[in-house]
């Protein structure tokens, strides 16, 4: 949203100005010396070059590492030390950015946002690394290296437990819309209750336990909420536990006050808890795009896009009751397209399933949102309407017969023209359910198809016609 690869200027620009401002509010955060409560530039900066691959430049990442520098130079007197820390900043942002980029790029798809195990492990990854470089860089050649497990374990559990609470809510952030939101119901706050409920009990009780309170009603969120919401919420307990812990408003002993061990392990046991409900999240995500999938395939042709012969039944029992008036005549079309094995023998099998598709879509645009329109297997399709007369529906099947004897169809080089056949049948369900109605008017269709084929092809028969071939 921000960024564009056209705007070299303007990217360098608010690269500079997200780096400040977010270097800034970390170091409002610090602790001790150098080292912050958390630090959350790391994790947007990777982000940011993930989210925006032109990013990934040398030149970018020199105004990302200078704009910290800078920042130092001003409010600082760190000198070189300042160049180790934000060089070990830059270890994480690249490495965690390079590694998410490459793989989104081995999987040909965009799913690093949500694929919460490789997010752990890059996280992991990245924050040793980081850690070691500015340890190692911090200490010097004359530092006292006694000191550099206590610093190393501080460092990494902050860069470790901040990449991976912020780092699926930043890939996967976007505007709302909500329109698409479902109606609210007082049962949707249950589960974030729940999350609340939890962290208020692990400050009354306390102790190191207290810390896995909230991960219950973290999956509970993950059931019930979309993945974004649930990486917000699982962002912001994980970051309230922190700050908790760090001033001692959950106690770990009660014998004596927090040190850096004790922080090390409380960060890293956040950040474990809360890939816990991302994971979930992931999954039942993964399990409701492959049900609405297998639906999908189910309800609708895979070739034509128009209803199978099982979603036209369901459609039945859910969309034509509301398209349907007691008073109204339920129609139904079976049509045959004429002679369409000589296309596939003509032309192949190729041809053949592109004038399906085409005349299931010419089908649907004259049927519009008047009807409902299904694929019964090969060449033969079925519209289910209601009018209000049998002639009305029988003016809708002339129309499509004609709209169709006029649609030139294009495959490859070759303009084919095509005719239908088309049996109609129509009658008012009063005791019938319109399912019932539909099974015996199908019927009384596929005898008057066979009617408008013996006659000579590309018409319409139905009661009424059937009644004229007879007198004559």
């Amino acid at each position: 949203m921000f960024f564009s690869p056209e705007k070299r200027l303007a990217n360098a620009i608010i690269l500079f100005v997200i780096t400040t401002l977010f270097y800034f509010f970390g170091a409002s955060l610090r602790l001790i010396d150098e080292l912050s409560l958390f630090w959350p530039l790391n994790a947007v900066l990777a982000a940011v070059f993930v989210r925006n691959p032109f990013l990934n430049r040398a030149a970018y990442y020199f105004i990302a590492c200078g704009a910290m520098v800078l920042f130092d130079a001003m409010t600082t007197r760190w000198g070189w030390q300042s160049l180790v820390i934000n060089l070990s900043n830059m270890v994480f942002i690249i490495i965690m950015a390079r590694l998410l980029l490459r793989y989104s790029r081995a999987r040909d798809e965009n799913n690093w946002a949500v694929n919460a195990f490789n997010l752990f492990y890059f996280c992991l990854i990245a924050s040793v690394l980081s850690s070691l470089v500015g340890s190692i860089g911090f200490m010097g050649p004359s530092g006292d290296y006694r000191q550099f497990l206590p610093l190393f374990a501080d460092w990494f559990s902050e860069q470790f437990s901040t990449g991976v609470l912020m780092m699926p809510l930043l890939l996967m952030a976007k505007w709302p819309q909500w329109s698409k939101w479902p109606a609210f119901h007082l049962s949707t706050l249950y589960p974030l209750a729940g999350t609340i409920v939890s962290v208020l009990a692990s400050m009354v009780i306390g102790g190191a336990g207290s810390l896995t309170f909230p991960l219950p009603a973290l999956i509970w969120c993950a059931i019930r909420y979309p993945l974004p919401i649930t990486a917000l919420i699982t962002f912001l307990t994980g970051g309230i536990e922190i700050t908790l812990v760090a001033h001692s408003m959950v106690e770990m002993h009660h014998n004596h006050p927090l040190v850096v061990n004790e922080m090390f392990s409380a960060r890293l046991g956040i950040a474990t808890m809360a890939i816990c409900p991302l994971i979930v999240s992931v999954s039942v995500d993964a399990i409701k795009r492959l049900i609405q999938q297998t639906s999908l395939r189910a309800d609708y042709d895979y070739l034509t896009g128009v209803y199978s012969r099982s979603g036209l039944y369901e459609a039945l029992k859910i969309k034509a009751p509301l398209m349907h008036k007691p008073a109204q005549k339920l129609c139904v079309m079976l049509l045959d397209i004429d002679y369409f094995k000589r296309i596939n023998d003509s032309f192949g099998h190729e041809c053949g399933d592109v004038v399906l598709s085409a005349f299931a879509a010419q089908l649907s645009k004259v049927v519009g949102d008047n009807g409902l329109v299904a694929r019964l297997g090969g060449e033969e399709f079925v519209v289910v309407c209601s009018t209000d007369s049998e002639e009305q529906g029988y003016g809708i099947a002339e129309k499509i017969r004609q709209s169709t004897e006029l649609t030139a169809f294009r495959y490859q080089q070759q303009t084919l023209f095509i005719t239908v056949s088309i049996g109609l049948a129509a009658m008012t369900p009063e005791k019938q359910t319109l399912h019932d109605a539909f099974n015996s008017l199908l019927a009384e269709a596929d005898k008057y198809l066979y009617l408008s084929k013996r006659n000579g092809r590309n018409q319409t028969s139905n009661a009424a016609v059937e009644e004229l071939t007879i007198d004559s």
